[in-house]
């Protein structure tokens, strides 16, 4: 992944945020779920899904970047930034579940 492709996601994450945050209508069925005594923690999850388009622009793609996204996992650091935005890799999350439940049988 590129670094310019890191950086318009992380854009992309904090669009949602900000959408969310800055949303009246959310705010007011918060307010009104306050009033009827209930304290509010509001945990959304998004899932962002990349196909390469095959265009003369991605063929001008910075040099060691041909094939593109689709098809080649994430490294570790994409995954740790993505999980830093609260967006899930799909197929990551099994895999880590797998292995946290390997070490602690075996702790």
């Amino acid at each position: 992944m590129t670094s310019k492709l890191r950086e318009l996601i992380q854009q992309l994450g904090e669009a949602i945020h900000e959408s969310v945050i800055e949303s009246e209508q959310i705010a007011g069925v918060v307010q009104d779920i306050r009033r009827h005594g209930f304290d509010v923690l509001l945990m959304l999850e998004a899932t962002i899904g990349l196909n390469e388009v095959a265009t003369k622009e991605t063929e001008d793609a910075e040099p060691g970047t041909e094939g593109g996204v689709e098809g080649a996992p994430f490294t570790k650091n994409d995954v740790n930034f993505l999980r830093s935005l609260r967006i899930s890799v799909e197929g990551e999350d099994e895999e880590d579940d797998a292995a946290e439940n390997d070490e602690a049988q075996a702790g």
